[in-house]
Order: C-alpha cells, then structure tokens, then sequence
C-alpha cells in the first residue's frame, strides 16, 4: 500500500482547527481507497515566532522538502504586528513558498450548487454551476522585478518593473495546458499585450507552446476585458493562465464570485510532484477556538492535494462529493442558511468523513 508523507502547517489562528477536520478527510479517505498518510507537523508563521523567534524555522523548510506534499491553515495576526517587517508571520509563508520552488498558483472558483444564493451574481449568470480554474505565475513579473525610487528635476518618483523570461513564462503557461488537458480542454490567456512588451512576449510563447496541444481550444484576452467578463459571463472560462499581478488581480475577483470565502482552497506547485495546499482565508483569530470556522475549504484544499500531487484523483472527487452533499444537510456560521443545522467545525468535518 503507497503511504504518503504530508507536511502539516497548522499555523496561526482558525489553523489547527481547519486542518484538523482535513487531517481527518484524509485519513478516511486512505482507508476507503488504499493509502496511508502519514503526518509530519512543523511550524510556521506566528506560532513558530512564539516558539522560536522565527516565521520558518529550517526544520519546517526540512519537514517540507522531505514530504511528498504539504498542508498549510492560515498564518498571522494582530498578536505579531509588533514583529519587524522582516519577521512578520507572513514572511514565513513567502519563504516557504520561495525554499520548495512553488511557481504556479491554482485558484479554483467554484459555486457548489447548494451555495449559489450566496453568490453576488444573478442566477442566470451563474447557470446550474460556476466551475472555473485561474493558474497564475507565482515567482516572477512586476512583484519581483526592479524598483526604487529617485528624484529628476527635484521631482520624486518611483517605478516598479515587469519582467519575464521564457523559461519562466513557458513553464507556467506548460502548467496551464496540463490543467486544461485534465478538465474541459479550453485555455484563456490573459496579458496587456496591446500595451506591454512583457505581454507581448507571453502570448508569443502561449501561441507558440499552443501547437502541442491541438486538443485544447486557446482564446487570448486583454486583463480588462477578462475582469469585465468575469462577471458578465464566468461560463465562459475553464482555464485561465496570466501573469503574477493579474493573477493576484482576478484570482480575488473570482472568489467573490463564489459568494463565501470559506470554501475557497488553492494550490501552489513546483516543478515536480510536491505543492503546498491551503485555503484562501486568512487566520481569523477573532473567532479561533470558538467553533465558528468553517474546515471546508482546508478540506477541498486536501482534495486538490491528491489529484495534483499524490495521483488519487478517484479520492479527490470523492471528497468534492461529500463536501457537496454535506452542504445538502448542515452548514457552518459564515454559510448559514434558514431550515439547515449550522455545525460547528468539527461537527462539519465529521459530516463529511461521514459521507465520504
């Protein structure tokens, strides 16, 4: 039987709580499939200042790179914003990112039929679901380019500077056909390419890669005309595949689209197997320990984890489908709807072991 080695960040706040109720899912789901999982914590973030001064000590970045994959919660806090701005909690998590070589970003924008009244969109926008798949490029463009600032003429100013490559731009956009192949075979790329040479580049190199992929349909889009559609008309889109700032851009756009936060996961990927998977929220301290977090999207985190790195993708939409029919039943307080229980966060966890 293949036992997987899972690195576990509980992290700050809501952290423990969440990936608890996933440690669970995935424990009952190795028993229904036939693999083990094996759990390695280590610390990160806030806890780990608490304990060792630190955001990311080395032995959480040893933890991860011997791990298959890893599990993250959420990390910060007011409690740290003392902390100077080199060992804040969120350093810890840019460095972990930057120590297992994690460039692309996956960011599903999902709407669980259960949940579409929750959705600010109108329903028949939305249709009967809202399935859609944004792969941003993690590690390069204006976030990590040159800046500074000057002075011309006694005048300040200062600049920021978009810069790609084409290894780093074919290796994202190779990412972006691969999750296209595995889902509805459509791939939309967005740049400013009207405007920016860096733009221009990237869809040459979309354009170029494309020929390999037959199967997949490619449309190209101006980073605002997509912003618009995204709201006009998200059926339209499988995958999407932009730069970082876009990506970071949109990828929040589509999330509001879902109408909860909380069931939100993503997934951050290297070069090989191994990602580091986590929900989109953040830590909310302010309701840690009261039962109030909702695990879901921690638990749909776990899910991607075995379909994109650990091969279980039989696991992995099993998993989705006791989310889905959890939902049927009960709900937690930030989803809460008239005539459902609202369960607490492990109460919601159990439900979906349950029915999984």
């Amino acid at each position: 039987m293949q036992t997987y080695k899972i690195a576990v960040l509980k992290g700050d706040g809501i952290g423990p709580e969440i990936v608890e109720q996933a440690m669970v899912v995935l424990e009952k789901a190795g028993k229904k499939f036939g693999f083990g999982v094996e759990f390695h914590e280590a610390l990160l973030g806030g806890s780990a200042i608490d304990a060792t001064g630190v955001p990311l000590p080395q032995e959480t970045i040893d933890t991860c790179k011997a791990a298959d994959s890893t599990l993250l919660g959420a990390v910060g806090g007011p409690k740290w914003d003392s902390q100077p701005s080199n060992n804040r909690p969120e350093k810890g998590l840019l460095g972990i990112r930057a120590a297992l070589g994690l460039f692309a970003n996956l960011r599903p924008a999902v709407i669980f039929p259960e949940l579409r009244s929750a959705s600010p969109l109108k329903e028949d926008i939305i249709g009967d679901n809202l399935d859609l798949l944004i792969v941003r490029e993690l590690t390069g463009g204006i976030y990590f380019g040159e800046r500074g600032r000057g002075e011309e003429n006694s005048v300040p100013y200062a600049y920021d500077t978009e810069k790609y490559s084409v290894p780093e731009i074919e290796r994202i956009v190779r990412v972006a056909f691969d999750m296209a192949m595995k889902r509805r075979k459509r791939l939309c790329s967005v740049d400013k390419a009207n405007v920016l040479e860096s733009s221009r580049l990237w869809r040459e190199q979309v354009q170029r890669i494309a020929k390999e992929f037959p199967e997949v349909t490619v449309d190209y889009l101006y980073v605002d005309n997509c912003a618009m559609q995204l709201v006009r008309n998200p059926k339209q889109f499988d995958v999407i595949v932009t730069s970082n700032m876009f990506g970071d851009i949109l990828s929040d756009e589509a999330s509001m689209i879902s109408g909860s936060i909380g069931m939100l996961a993503s997934a951050s990927l290297s070069a090989g197997k191994a990602g580091l998977y986590e929900p989109i929220h953040g830590s909310a301290p302010d309701i840690a320990g009261t039962g109030k977090a909702n695990p879901l999207a921690t638990i749909l985190s776990a899910a991607m984890m075995l379909r994109y790195s650990l091969d279980q993708p039989a696991a992995a939409d099993a998993i989705e489908a006791a989310v889905s029919k959890a939902l049927q039943q009960a709900r937690t307080a930030d989803i809460a709807a008239p005539g459902l229980p609202t369960l607490p966060c492990k109460e919601m966890g159990k439900l979906v072991c349950t029915l999984l």
